[in-house]
């Protein structure tokens, strides 16, 4: 990305030789890109991100798909990228069916489906947990939507880069991503629009991205989420399991370390780097702030607004009661991320529980 910024900043869509350059710089992204995720190039739109990527697709439905309201399925634990404007369809007269999860923060694929009916415009559902790291069964729910012949849109932001994203097994019409996932930088992402699936800008002007993303591409950021999906393609089975020890270690440490925890989520069919705990009984806004202070960065999942604690929507739609929410938090590893950093952890960690739950007792 340095080079791109100092030595490749010519505009991709200008004729001259600068430009030539950027645009073979964004022609070399987007064959990456595709290589990983199993797609043609010309099927990779370039974005500012997932939620840009999301937006897209659930506003092109809406605006291409008749203009009377239908009908949307998705999940109860849905990224607010995809949640919030489908609050905003159902406010245009859009009926939405929110399939429940399990327990532990699965669906299955017969309950997607049998919320589809003749109406149905587009299944949205999320690949991969952003606060649990639950996966979902995704190639089966493609392929019971498939069945009804109804599009799938798969936000695949949490899950590139940790497990296998291939959509030459996975039928899905539409795939976001964020590059910053997955070593990439912030403000970059791509939106996967696969064959002939329907799709309509939502930026228009310039003709840039054959016509579908209109504005000057940000060449440096496109680069990187490049280069990020090759390190992906050729280091993701050790990275996976790298992390899974990590992820493993930590939680193995807690179950030994602190009474009265809980996993929130399959273990069996979770992320490699992301573990979701609740302490009893312990005021997790505190915990987090403790940690913060200790240098360990972690998430609570939830929003903080005017000073209260907002419990988290996903473990709710869990059947967690607001209190076990709030006392939950996601430990997230990465690269960089190595044994002594989670023995670290976990030296500290009993102490700054011990200090939440007089909190919370307080």
């Amino acid at each position: 990305m340095q080079r791109v910024l100092c030595d490749c900043y010519g505009n991709p869509s200008s004729v001259h030789g600068e430009g030539s350059a950027a645009r073979a710089q964004l022609t070399r992204a987007r064959e990456e890109v595709a290589s990983l995720l199993g797609v043609a190039p010309g099927e990779v739109i370039f974005t500012a991100g997932a939620t840009e990527s999301n937006n897209a697709v659930l506003r092109c439905v809406a605006d291409t798909r008749g203009a009377a309201p239908r009908h949307l399925v998705t999940s109860s634990v849905e990224h607010p990228s995809v949640e919030m404007p489908l609050q905003e369809l159902e406010r245009r007269g859009w009926r939405v069916t929110r399939v429940p999860v399990d327990a532990e923060g699965g669906l299955e694929a017969e309950a997607v489906a049998a919320a589809v009916d003749a109406d149905t415009a587009l299944v949205s559902i999320l690949w991969a947990n952003n606060e649990t790291g639950v996966v979902q069964p995704i190639q089966a729910i493609a392929e019971a939507v498939r069945a009804r012949g109804v599009p799938l849109h798969v936000d695949a932001t949490q899950a590139v880069g940790k497990i296998p994203v291939d959509l030459r097994a996975v039928a899905a019409d539409y795939l976001s991503l964020s590059a910053h996932k997955f070593g990439g930088a912030k403000g970059a992402g791509c939106l996967v629009v696969r064959g002939s699936a329907p799709f309509e800008p939502l930026l228009c002007g310039g003709g840039q991205e054959r016509g579908r993303r209109g504005g000057t591409e940000n060449l440096p950021g496109i680069v990187g989420l490049g280069v990020a999906c090759a390190l992906s393609q050729a280091e993701l089975p050790e990275r996976a399991a790298r992390y899974a020890l990590l992820r493993d270690r930590l939680w193995e440490g807690i179950l030994a370390k602190i009474p009265e925890v809980r996993r929130n989520g399959a273990a069996q069919r979770s992320l490699p780097n992301t573990l979701n705990v609740e302490f009893r009984a312990a005021a997790g806004e505190v915990l987090l702030q403790a940690l913060d202070l200790d240098g360990i960065a972690v998430s609570s999942g939830a929003a903080c607004a005017s000073g209260s604690i907002t419990p988290s929507r996903v473990l709710l739609a869990m059947g967690r009661s607001p209190d076990q929410a709030r006392a939950s938090l996601r430990f997230s590893v990465g690269e960089g991320v190595d044994e002594s950093q989670i023995d670290r952890v976990l030296a500290l960690l009993p102490d700054r529980v011990a200090q939440a739950r007089q909190a919370d007792g307080a």
